[in-house]
């Protein structure tokens, strides 16, 4: 199992959360950006194996593959089911729109539990090997209670989430 751990020397994280336009607009924007000693071309090729999406899940969470993508194939669908409070079953839908290797794809959500999601998984060249830089654009659900508990519910959960991904990706793709 992979634990996060905190940032060595070379992997620069960074997180950002920008609201587009005034404090109330429904967009709202996560980042999360990571340097990898690796080749693009290797970063790339992690979130491309058959395994990949059942690494990047956190142990912690309570989800449950129900079909995954190819991400080389737009239009192909991954379905996760998750349970809320042990009780509650939500089903994510999302679609792969864009796939231009070794440099980005994105998955947008079709249906789940947020009023809109797009992700970009962006992988761009740097002096040390790759940024990694993952790019979500959403609506949290809830209207303006959602964009209210975003900072307290949401934010903090996809920090810890993305994490744990990037360094899950790091230790694969920086070994030899």
């Amino acid at each position: 199992m992979v634990r996060p751990r905190a940032a060595r020397p070379y992997i620069a994280a960074s997180h950002r959360l920008a609201v587009r336009g005034s404090e109330f607009q429904r967009l709202m924007q996560f980042v999360k950006e990571s340097i990898i000693r690796a080749a693009p071309e290797r970063v790339f090729a992690f979130h491309e194996l058959p395994d990949a999406f059942e690494r990047l899940l956190p142990p912690w969470e309570n989800l449950k593959i129900i079909q995954k993508a190819d991400i080389s194939t737009i239009g192909s669908r991954a379905i996760v089911e998750q349970k809320i409070f042990g009780i509650i079953r939500l089903r994510w839908v999302a679609e792969h729109t864009k796939y231009d290797p070794p440099r980005l794809f994105e998955d947008v959500q079709i249906s789940g539990p947020f009023a809109s999601w797009r992700h970009q998984h962006l992988i761009l060249l740097h002096p040390g090997g790759a940024i990694l830089r993952d790019e979500i654009e959403y609506t949290p659900p809830f209207s303006i209670l959602g964009r209210i508990a975003a900072p307290l519910l949401i934010i903090p959960k996809l920090q810890r989430m993305f994490d744990y991904r990037h360094e899950v990706t790091c230790q694969w793709a920086e070994k030899s």
